[in-house]
């Protein structure tokens, strides 16, 4: 009896293969953006303060009582480079009904998701470009960017293929109004 010859894996299934077994230090993230495998440090005090401003602004205001995640890793669609993007918004929100952080699995598909948030840190044009090309991909409805470097706030809408079609961009300091399920005018003021 001979042994059965197993085709080769191709360069995106090594690539993804490789991803999902890698070992990251605690307090690090591994994420597989556009064929790039991509380890960030934890984040900066300051970073943090941002998300901890917006999510007790959703907390409190939002219409739809909304559950949230930090650094839930999202398993999004992906054509070219390689057959998926593995992501990890700073933070993720979906209606508390819908119960979605209850699964034990790594990695989850954006399926009920109502709204991703990521602040800019070392490497900016990933959050501005691959990552809202990711989630625009899974279909996640709204995509907020706290862009530090630019001191704006933008609220990306309507994900058709690989982006949005609406864009709000507001400086620091001007309300952003989110819609629905969400429903409330973000005040600013407290980003850094």
């Amino acid at each position: 009896m001979t042994a059965m010859a197993h085709e080769p894996l191709s360069q995106e299934e090594l690539l993804l293969e490789g991803f999902l077994a890698l070992g990251t230090p605690e307090g690090f993230r591994a994420e597989l953006i556009e064929g790039e495998i991509v380890v960030s440090p934890p984040p900066s005090p300051r970073h943090e303060k941002n998300i901890s401003r917006f999510v007790r602004q959703v907390l409190r205001k939002s219409v739809t009582e909304m559950d949230f995640s930090g650094n839930c890793g999202l398993e999004v669609p992906r054509g070219d480079l390689c057959p998926k993007n593995h992501l990890i918004p700073d933070v993720t929100f979906a209606p508390l009904e819908l119960d979605l952080f209850d699964d034990d699995n790594t990695w989850m598909h954006c399926g009920g998701i109502a709204m991703v948030v990521e602040v800019t840190s070392g490497k900016p044009e990933r959050d501005r470009v691959a990552k809202r090309h990711g989630y625009a991909m899974g279909g996640v409805p709204l995509y907020l960017l706290i862009d530090r470097e630019n001191e704006t706030v933008v609220l990306f809408s309507e994900p058709e293929g690989n982006d949005y079609q609406r864009t709000d961009r507001r400086p620091f300091g001007k309300p952003v109004d989110l819609p629905a399920p969400f429903s409330f005018a973000l005040e600013t003021d407290d980003f850094v």
